[in-house]
């Protein structure tokens, strides 16, 4: 039983090392990933490719198979259904658009979303990446992660500017995260576009990492109304949290 318990840790260990890799990856690099010997890994790899949860490219490399995406897009549609509630609370609360993201690879990827009432405000596509650096739910998960992997992720993808207000230093960064960590919630401030601010906080506790956020056009989100707003998605991400365990 145990050694079946341990081919299980194993085969998703694997899966997540393919997940998080940002591309399609070799065995020898899964076995330096994972500290397994190479006969284990080729073992593991061919049953999962045999099944359709991994595939191999020409390359004789590796990378998530369609199986896995079929997966991927009902834990997403979960993932709504369970955030939805409480995302609406904000959403009637301040009238403007409430969004969950999670960490992919070195991205975050949004995951659900009540968009604002009114006419005018932010829409972002389920299922869109983008950089952690310059969003607010990208900060917010950031804060959650010790700074040396905060500096491994800016290493690998850098820090390009999307607008005049984004960080590009990394110094500028690590001491907003320690901001971000000390008051419990991130702003992005027309870091990612022009005109929008946004509040975001971690969902701590979890089993991956994530963040939820209020956004609008800066007209609507001052700094007065964050001052407001953090408060309250910081009591919705501890509410998800808490209904995530079912406590």
């Amino acid at each position: 039983m145990s050694e079946r318990v341990q081919s299980v840790d194993r085969v998703f260990g694997l899966l997540e090392y393919l997940a998080d890799g940002g591309g399609a990856q070799s065995l020898s690099e899964l076995a330096n990933r994972s500290g397994l010997p190479m006969p284990t890994i080729h073992r593991l790899i061919r049953s999962l490719v045999n099944q359709g949860y991994v595939r191999q490219e020409a390359s004789k490399r590796y990378a998530i198979g369609p199986r896995m995406i079929r997966l991927g897009e009902s834990a997403t549609r979960m993932l709504g259904s369970w955030a939805r509630p409480i995302l609406a609370e904000l959403v009637e609360r301040f009238g403007e658009t409430s969004n969950m993201a999670m960490l992919e690879g070195d991205r975050c990827v949004y995951v659900a979303q009540v968009p604002s009432p009114q006419s005018m405000r932010m829409f972002t596509e389920l299922g869109r990446l983008v950089m952690l650096h310059c969003t607010g739910v990208g900060k917010a998960i950031l804060s959650d992660l010790p700074d040396s992997e905060v500096l491994a992720i800016v290493r690998r993808t850098g820090l390009p500017a999307r607008t005049e207000h984004t960080m590009t230093s990394t110094n500028a960064l690590l001491a907003d995260l320690a901001r971000i960590r000390k008051v419990g919630y991130a702003i992005d401030d027309g870091e990612q576009e022009l005109g929008v601010r946004c509040v975001a906080t971690p969902i701590h506790g979890l089993p991956f990492r994530a963040a939820i956020s209020v956004s609008g056009p800066s007209s609507r989100v001052t700094m007065d109304q964050v001052a407001v707003i953090a408060p309250e998605v910081r009591a919705a991400a501890e509410e998800l949290r808490t209904a995530f365990h079912g406590v």
